[in-house]
């Protein structure tokens, strides 16, 4: 199984950036942009694993794993 699917990853629409914005948080934020939602999808994607090879090639330790902890079910409780 890759690493990068125990990364949740989020593609939202910006309207003070008129794009949208992916970021795969407890790994990095704000990763990537533009007009294209699926382009963003799939560049996150590649940036997620890029960045998890880097912590491998460094010597670090990944982040804890975000993917896994239900974070729809806690969104639609709060709205």
């Amino acid at each position: 199984m890759k690493e990068s699917l125990h990364y949740i990853k989020v593609v939202e629409w910006s309207p003070e950036d008129n794009c949208f914005v992916g970021s795969s948080p407890g790994l990095f934020y704000g990763g990537c942009h533009g007009d294209d939602e699926r382009k963003v999808f799939d560049e996150l994607c590649e940036i997620v694993d890029e960045t998890i090879e880097l912590y491998k090639k460094d010597g670090k330790p990944l982040p804890p794993q975000t993917a896994g902890k239900d974070y729809v079910s806690r969104l639609l409780q709060i709205a």
